[in-house]
């Protein structure tokens, strides 16, 4: 008898051996199936997690601050230099400021021009009552003002000496910002479009578009004060990040937001141990309801066993059939658990984080290799109780 025909009658023997137990074998691939489907969607969470929880981290505010490193300011081509490095599909929002001081009522305040967009992009925990548009004023200036949505109110250019006291009253908690930024003689009259609820600096400012503020100072270069970066990164990619822009953009100066990257780094730590020590806790789950499985299947098949040996069967030969079953019920409920496991991880993910996620095709081997393994180990020690069945003894019923 040829190779291939071996094979072929190897095949059958174990297929019909299958179908013939077809109750007691459907239990044993649901259950691997189970485990698999586990597996490959915690694995798929393991690795998506990262990127999904840095987004999710995103929404309570940047985690890299720009500043330039001359007196001219940071420029367009800066900008655009700086997502080639970062990588744009990181960035989830990049929000320059200008900062100009300005009087209302013979009051000094500080008027941020941004690219409102990216500002909301950043800082989607800001409240806003009204709209993103042109122009939001803080909670504090429309208390002190008296102003609510739809009023109007004009701002004036104001001079050198009354731009530092206006920096000392604004921007206090704002170290990067105690600065003078230049005389302008101007007024306008603005429209309050919405107030802006943060519980920090920023209900002391005035936000604008940044075409409006260069309009009202008479300039029309492109010029920003300060880069507020939102990315998706954690501690050490953020740290080799900022020598990168370091290195590559000497005008800039880059300084990672410490306080959310760690602490990001520190729940992701903690989410991965989790998914980790579930999916160690599933593996062994799955062994134990395979051993189980293979154990009955052995007992039920000793006269069967004892009958092949006593017509010349060996026990290699007894035992690849019986491990033959269990590695093509570890393909078949692996495979179907690659699948159910990604749709499992995707309800998560939609649930969770609001997002979806992308099918992993290297899981498909993955896990089906992973699940045959554990599907052959959890069947050795029922497997070889085989060379312990004596035909002549069992045949004879003892």
């Amino acid at each position: 008898m040829g190779n291939n025909s071996r094979k072929k009658m190897y095949l059958r023997m174990i297929t019909s051996s299958l179908i013939r137990r077809a109750s007691r074998l459907i239990i044993a691939v649901l259950a691997i199936a189970i485990g698999a489907t586990i597996l490959s969607g915690l694995v798929t969470i393991y690795y998506d997690i990262p990127e999904q929880l840095g987004r999710e981290f995103r929404s309570y505010g940047a985690n890299l601050i720009i500043l330039p490193s001359g007196d001219f300011g940071i420029t367009r081509a800066d900008i655009d230099k700086l997502k080639n490095l970062i990588g744009r599909e990181k960035i989830v929002g990049l929000a320059p400021y200008r900062y100009q001081t300005v009087k209302i009522n013979e009051q000094p305040y500080l008027l941020a021009g941004t690219d409102l967009h990216e500002a909301k992009q950043n800082s989607p925990f800001w409240y806003i009552e009204g709209d993103w548009q042109n122009v939001m004023i803080g909670r504090e200036i429309a208390e002190t003002l008296d102003l609510n949505i739809g009023d109007t109110f004009t701002v004036k250019g104001v001079k050198y000496g009354e731009q530092a006291e206006a920096s000392k009253q604004n921007l206090s908690a704002e170290e990067n910002k105690t600065r003078d930024f230049g005389s302008q003689n101007f007024s306008k009259k603005l429209q309050v479009k919405g107030i802006v609820t943060t519980g920090g600096a920023e209900e002391g400012f005035i936000f604008s578009d940044m075409a409006l503020l260069n309009e009202m100072i008479a300039d029309e270069n492109f010029k920003a004060d300060v880069l507020e970066c939102s990315i998706v990164a954690n501690a050490e990619e953020l740290n080799e990040l900022t020598n990168k822009i370091s290195e590559h953009i000497p005008n800039l100066s880059p300084k990672a937001v410490r306080r959310l990257t760690q602490s990001q780094d520190i729940v992701l730590g903690k989410l991965q141990a989790l998914v980790l020590l579930v999916t160690i806790v599933v593996l062994i789950i799955t062994m134990i309801s395979v051993y189980t499985t293979m154990t009955a299947m052995v007992a039920e098949r000793r006269k069967e066993i004892a009958l092949k040996k006593a017509l010349g069967a060996e026990n290699k030969f007894v035992i690849g059939e019986l491990l033959g079953e269990g590695i093509l019920l570890g393909f078949i409920g692996g495979a179907a658990g690659v699948f159910l496991g990604f749709e499992f991880a995707l309800r998560v993910s939609l649930n969770v984080f609001g997002r979806g996620i992308n099918f992993q095709w290297a899981l498909i081997p993955i896990t089906i290799i992973i699940f045959i393994a554990i599907t052959v180990i959890a069947s050795i020690l029922p497997v070889r109780h085989v060379m312990d069945i004596h035909p002549a003894i069992v045949l004879k019923g003892e």
